[in-house]
């Protein structure tokens, strides 16, 4: 008898969209060493798409952006195991990871192939940010 129910996992690094159907699509996101806790130097966002972000494992924060006066302004999430968080359409964001996190993403579909922008952060913006996540995990600054 053929499988009925389907499995998909994906063990490698980084993003893979394993699973794409009509119009939308589920990734799974593991540790690289460009999304790690401290080494965030970009952030990106969607125009034709909200995206959704589910921790399965590990350790991760969800960054979110506005700019203001032509600087990013930054909101921090530390992500729990198994709660559902969304990404608005246009909105700024990237993820911090710890080594052992797994990162499950819904979106429209083929959203990796072409519906992102990239904006680099400064030092400053660098820095900042590095600082906020620290104190978010460690209760303290660097």
């Amino acid at each position: 008898m053929k499988e009925l129910i389907e499995t998909y996992y994906h063990e490698g690094m980084g993003y893979n969209p394993f699973f794409i159907r009509d119009n939308w699509q589920v990734a799974q996101l593991n540790f690289t060493d460009e999304q790690g806790l401290y080494a965030i130097k970009k952030m990106d966002k969607h125009m034709e798409t909200d995206e959704v972000f589910v921790l399965t494992k590990g350790t991760a924060v969800l960054i979110g952006a506005v700019i203001v006066n032509e600087h990013f302004d930054f909101q921090l999430k530390k992500m729990e195991i198994g709660t559902t968080y969304n990404i608005p359409v246009n909105l700024w964001h990237n993820i911090a990871m710890d080594k052992d996190a797994e990162v499950i993403i819904i979106e429209k579909s083929n959203t990796h192939l072409g519906d992102f922008d990239y904006k680099d952060l400064n030092k400053n913006e660098t820095e900042h940010l590095n600082n906020m996540i620290y104190r978010l995990i460690n209760g303290t600054t660097l």
